[in-house]
């Protein structure tokens, strides 16, 4: 059973929530975190496989996405920046626990929500969280960066902040398709499922133009991740799973993926599995195997939880 709530954001409005509710006490918390041009309705099928087993399941539509838009955002923007954005995704990781407490709890983050996520193991490793799953997740050269926030700050400082740009859209996102042979549409690289990519293209909350200034907060975030200290402050004791798609271009093809995993190892956290899945793109959870990836990340956070599940 799925129930939609609103809560006031950090940053600007109101932001959209939804919260599904499994039969009977839940063995556990997921709190999923969505990417970019993206929002949490999409991830039902997922919440309810996940309900269907017990688990309760939160998200919400990050500011300037989904339902929360029409709670007075403007659409591909983060008001008061990439930590206002977080601080809106912790507030309800935390309100969630305190509505459940003593439930074990697991973060969930796709793509841009496994960015937020992981500045969350930076910047609160006190949570509480019992495990993170880090979906779609990737590594920037390091090099870049600075160059590139310099690019984008010029960009938004030309009154240009909270306007969809498209040369950086295709800046950052127009060569997704070079591995994908004789696309069919600009977002093939989403998924090799066609039903999928093409509910993604109709959706008018999918795939739209973010603007400069979400251009700008995702690579500072990036930078904030990417940096050795603020590595260092995770919590040691947790289990963090990294699974990706083997033909993802956003975690470089598994070698971002497996870049950020080692980050993870080298700042002393004691417990990371990786998982990759060869011919999968970017979305796995609506690849055309995601039953596979679906039972696959259930029994890695029922093993975290320990408890048995059925």
């Amino acid at each position: 059973m799925a129930e939609d709530f609103w809560y006031p954001s950090c940053g600007e409005g109101k932001l959209h929530g939804i919260c599904w509710r499994p039969e009977g006490e839940p063995a556990a918390v997921v709190q999923i975190v969505h990417g970019i041009a993206d929002f949490a309705e999409r991830y039902q099928d997922f919440a309810q496989y996940l309900t269907d087993r017990g688990f309760l399941v939160v998200a919400e539509d990050h500011m300037g996405h989904g339902q929360s838009v029409e709670g007075g955002s403007i659409q591909g923007y983060f008001h008061g920046g990439w930590f206002a954005a977080v601080e809106d995704t912790y507030r309800l990781l935390r309100g969630t626990r305190q509505a459940f407490p003593g439930i074990p709890y697991i973060l969930f983050g796709h793509s841009m929500g496994s960015f937020m996520t992981r500045t969350i193991l930076c910047k609160y490793p006190d949570s509480g969280i019992r495990a993170a799953v880090l979906c779609g997740t990737g590594w920037m050269p390091d090099a870049l960066l600075p160059g590139a926030e310099k690019m984008v700050d010029f960009i938004c400082k030309q009154g240009k902040e909270t306007q969809p740009n498209p040369g950086l859209e295709k800046l950052v996102f127009g060569n997704y398709n070079a591995r994908v042979e004789h696309p069919r549409t600009e977002f093939d690289w989403v998924s090799r499922d066609k039903k999928q990519v093409d509910a993604y293209i109709a959706h008018p909350r999918c795939g739209f133009t973010p603007t400069a200034g979400l251009m700008r907060e995702l690579i500072r975030g990036v930078r904030y991740i990417q940096n050795g200290k603020h590595l260092k402050a995770m919590k040691k004791e947790l289990p963090v799973l990294f699974i990706a798609g083997g033909d993802d271009p956003v975690g470089n093809y598994g070698k971002g993926v497996r870049h950020a995993a080692e980050a993870f190892r080298k700042a002393g956290v004691q417990d990371v599995t990786v998982k990759i899945y060869p011919l999968d793109r970017h979305e796995i959870l609506n690849e055309i195997n995601r039953s596979e990836v679906f039972e696959d990340a259930f029994r890695w956070m029922e093993s975290k939880i320990g408890e048995t599940v059925e």
